[in-house]
């Protein structure tokens, strides 16, 4: 199994543990990376996102979507077939599955359907307030600084 040696990024930076988890997440070798069901991520808009599953065959009650500690989780499964048939050729893969995707912060999903074959999951980002960029002004003048720097200690 390859590694990454993260040791020269904690040393001068804070907060990064959660990138390391998400290398070593993809460094990893699991059930989902078989390629089923094959999957697009799509950019709609400058904060807008959606996730598109090929999931022929599965209707919307075979299907669950669940949201926990920023992992999308999607899976599907097939109830059993009540009358046994008999395929000369069976390509199509109704087996069943879950796909894993890692959130980034402030990723939320907004809802989800399903139609001709495509589950399409739409994702937005909502940045808070406090977390935007805040444009300060430049004064001539630090008496204006110091008089609410005083303010700000009296309370």
């Amino acid at each position: 199994m390859a590694t990454i040696d993260l040791s020269p990024l904690y040393r001068s930076s804070v907060g990064f543990d959660r990138m390391a988890s998400l290398l070593d997440a993809a460094l990893r070798s699991d059930t989902s990376a078989s390629g089923y069901p094959p999957y697009n991520i799509e950019l709609i808009a400058e904060n807008q996102y959606a996730i598109t599953l090929a999931v022929a065959g599965f209707e919307e009650d075979d299907l669950e979507i669940e949201v926990e500690n920023g992992v999308l989780r999607v899976s599907g499964s097939k109830p059993e077939e009540k009358e046994k048939r008999e395929f000369l050729h069976r390509g199509i893969a109704n087996r069943a599955f879950e796909r894993k995707f890692s959130l980034a912060e402030h990723i939320e999903v907004t809802g989800a359907a399903l139609k001709n074959g495509l589950l399409t999951i739409g994702l937005v980002k909502n940045i808070p307030e406090s977390m935007k960029p805040k444009r300060i002004s430049i004064g001539n003048s630090t008496k204006e600084l110091l008089e609410v720097r005083s303010s700000k200690s009296d309370s």
